[in-house]
């Protein structure tokens, strides 16, 4: 099983879907609790959301394996991406419900969490980095929209419900401010949807060398979450 798969596009837009990934190798699957196998922190279907990127030129990147496998959205180095408040590692313990993922015995130790990073998440965000790197030769600027969802409610995350579009700009680090208020301007102009810049999901890019000096200006992150729509 690839790790991932990848639309070539002819825009500077490129969208990362990184937890609708299901693929559960065989050796991490057999030390997985039965309610683990069912993945319910799954995005579920988001790439099928976005099922009309093609048409609009976007190149997309979308994982194939179980955030349970590695969590690409997360720090290889486990500094956590909200300081005083509740998450999951890069090889997550427990569901988002607080029930364990691992069999007793099999929880990864940190050689097995090392062996993972560079099995699995190094090679997801080196592609990352060299399709960002060819738009901005091809085009002069990228953009790269990291795509999400999630429950709307998840009392170990947060409390009450969750907006239904949540834009996260890393407080205007990682996306300029005019393409952030363009983004949430036409989202609040829906009516049937509520929507939020850098609220609960600020959005980040966890490759050195994605944060390096200048890069805001070229690239900006963006997620939604549209908590209707999961399964």
């Amino acid at each position: 099983m690839d790790l991932y798969r990848l639309i070539p596009g002819t825009t500077r837009l490129l969208v990362s879907i990184p937890h609708s990934g299901t693929f559960l190798p065989p050796d991490i699957d057999s030390q997985m609790t039965d309610r683990a196998r069912s993945l319910p922190d799954t995005d579920w279907h988001v790439d099928r959301l976005y099922d009309f990127l093609e048409d609009l030129g976007a190149t997309v990147l979308v994982a194939t394996h179980s955030r349970y496998v590695v969590d690409l959205n997360r720090p290889p180095g486990d500094a956590p991406l909200y300081p005083g408040m509740t998450g999951s590692s890069v090889v997550p313990i427990g569901t988002f419900d607080g029930h364990p993922i691992w069999r007793s015995g099999s929880v990864p130790d940190a050689a097995g969490v090392r062996a993972r990073i560079a099995r699995y998440w190094e090679p997801y965000h080196e592609r990352l980095r060299a399709e960002l790197n060819a738009l901005r030769s091809r085009h002069g600027s990228a953009v790269l929209w990291d795509a999400h969802s999630i429950k709307s409610q998840v009392p170990s995350l947060f409390a009450g419900d969750l907006p239904v579009l949540n834009f996260g700009t890393n407080d205007g680090r990682s996306c300029g401010d005019s393409l952030a208020a363009r983004l949430l301007s036409y989202a609040q102009g829906i009516p049937q949807f509520t929507a939020v810049r850098d609220g609960r999901f600020k959005g980040w890019l966890h490759h050195p060398s994605l944060r390096r000096p200048g890069l805001r200006h070229q690239c900006g992150a963006t997620g939604a979450r549209p908590t209707q729509l999961h399964g």
